[in-house]
């Protein structure tokens, strides 16, 4: 990839200047008319005839399907797309843009399809889907510590291609490996080593980007607000992202990881209590993360709350069981909990594969099961008291399904300015809460009680969590706390304060300044300015 040269291609020189026309309300004609301006504007050197799957192609379904990570939204009554394109090429992404404008259809831009509520496969208006799967090229330069990564990689590509170039590097995302870098940099990207060097768009560097005139644009090109904007505001409101120049990170040569399980019998609630009180303030090379689930007890038709401790620590198990005997002597942590591994071998045991698993799995781009689900988040900024928390597991045991992920703050994460990315969660967490559900019926009724059981449980929390906002994380997508349907800034700005809080207006004004006709949008877009308030 050569990145500075591609940004430098002129829009007008490969699809030529193309003006718009009224939104025409037949979808079939819009389709034809859709068509036939990507044909005028394919390059014959890579048409894009051979990457275009209409409702009509045998393979549409399974393209479609190939990259739907959320059951709820592949049903037969889920709305389809007139049509998917596959780009192959840089010019593919810039004709799709062009084109759709130009016959008013929204597009949807899916790079790894992990949007928790379908926003980048399935709108209610027509629309077609720009699949990136096929743009996943990454290049590593160890001499500048760097990558190249296209929009289309899988973290599990990206961590297989830096573990063939170096044993100390790494680079801070996610722990689920099919996540696409497109989607999961530009919401902000966190994972387990998140304290000691911050989010994935603290590690970015450089971007391109296919603008609304399809335009290809680096950062010097784009300018600072824009690339501002893209690292956790959401691309998609912005452009097509094409490309990341990511930062490598160090890591050393052995980790140490362990996960152990303790419930209410064992004393779990006292060792939460107490994680609570050092979980952001600890050493920054560790990350424990605790998962929350109600379970069976150790008498029949007793219940419990299930805790697992599972952790990251960027050292030997030496220091980390010294750190743990000091901050955290509750959980009782032994050398034979602790696993000492190399970086790259520690992200399989996080994706939950047995020790010894061959590298090869990091490729695989097929999730390790199909699942209906449903997730929410929160920010703890208090610890929850002993009492509450006990009340808490009460509610828990009652709905009897689904769970919680209490994920540490702190560290790198309180040393970054809130303003330096929108990504705004940064001094004064404690923790984030991810509330997990998932089901395999895929009955309206099932999938009803599903819903109703995390609402339940997020409403549990009410008194714990943040407010005036109640904050939410880009990333974990979640429809309940807005939408907007009109492109109206007072719609966008119930959703735009739980997940950007005061970084939500200067992503409006660069939103109005990029695309002033507000054409990337979906249901959680940013929106423009209303013209008589600029």
């Amino acid at each position: 990839m050569k990145p500075l040269v591609l940004a430098m291609i002129s829009v007008f020189s490969i699809l030529g200047v193309i003006s718009p026309v009224s939104y025409a309300t037949n979808s079939s004609s819009v389709e034809t008319t859709f068509l036939q301006c990507l044909s005028n504007h394919s390059q014959s050197s890579s048409p894009i005839s051979e990457v275009v799957y209409t409702s009509n192609n045998a393979n549409f379904s399974s393209v479609l399907q190939s990259y739907v990570r959320n059951l709820r939204f592949s049903t037969p009554t889920t709305p389809k797309p007139l049509l998917i394109v596959a780009a192959k090429n840089y010019s593919h992404v810039q004709a799709t843009v062009v084109c759709a404008k130009r016959v008013g259809l929204e597009i949807r831009i899916r790079s790894g399809g992990h949007d928790y509520e379908g926003l980048s496969y399935v709108s209610s208006k027509p629309f077609i889907v720009l699949d990136m799967f096929n743009l996943r090229s990454i290049n590593i330069d160890l001499a500048d510590e760097s990558a190249w990564v296209q929009s289309g990689a899988t973290l599990g590509e990206i961590y297989y291609a830096i573990s063939t170039k170096s044993k100390v590097h790494g680079f801070p995302a996610g722990v689920c490996l099919t996540l696409g870098a497109g989607g999961h940099f530009t919401g902000g990207g966190y994972g387990n080593m998140m304290r000691k060097y911050g989010l994935s768009v603290d590690n970015i560097v450089d971007a391109q980007i296919v603008n609304v005139n399809g335009e290809i644009l680096d950062r010097k090109s784009m300018g600072e607000d824009l690339f501002w904007a893209i690292r956790g505001g959401g691309a998609a409101s912005f452009g097509v992202i094409l490309a990341w120049k990511i930062k490598l990170v160090k890591v050393p040569e052995k980790v140490t990881v362990f996960q152990v399980d303790r419930t209410l019998e064992q004393g779990a609630t006292d060792i939460v209590v107490q994680w609570q009180k050092v979980a952001d303030n600890i050493d920054n090379d560790l990350f424990i993360r605790v998962m929350l689930a109600p379970g069976n007890g150790s008498r029949e038709g007793e219940k419990t709350i299930k805790v697992t401790f599972v952790s990251l620590f960027l050292g030997d198990s030496a220091r980390l069981l010294r750190l743990l005997n000091q901050s955290l002597p509750q959980l009782g942590l032994q050398q034979k909990d602790c696993i000492e591994m190399r970086w790259i071998e520690s992200i399989l045991f996080w994706a939950g594969y047995p020790n010894g698993t061959s590298l090869d799995v990091l490729l695989s781009r097929v999730p390790m099961g199909m699942i209906y689900l449903k997730r929410k988040s929160d920010y703890v900024k208090e610890p929850i008291s002993k009492t509450d928390m006990e009340a808490l597991w009460k509610v828990m045991i009652e709905i009897g399904d689904g769970g919680m992920l209490w994920n540490p703050y702190g560290g790198k994460m309180s040393e970054i300015p809130d303003t330096e990315t929108p990504f705004p969660h940064r001094a004064g967490n404690i923790f984030k809460i991810q509330y997990s559900f998932n089901w395999i019926d895929g009955r309206l009724e099932t999938t009803n009680r599903y819903l109703n059981l995390t609402t339940k449980l997020h409403e549990a929390m009410t008194p714990h969590v943040s407010k005036n906002p109640r904050e939410a994380f880009l990333n974990y997508r979640d429809i309940d706390i807005g939408t907007n349907t009109k492109g109206d800034y007072k719609e966008a700005e119930v959703y735009g304060v739980k997940y950007f809080k005061h970084n939500f207006e200067r992503l409006v004004q660069t939103k109005t300044k990029v695309d002033p006709d507000n054409f990337f949008r979906n249901e959680q877009s940013i929106p423009t300015l209303a013209p008589k308030v600029l």
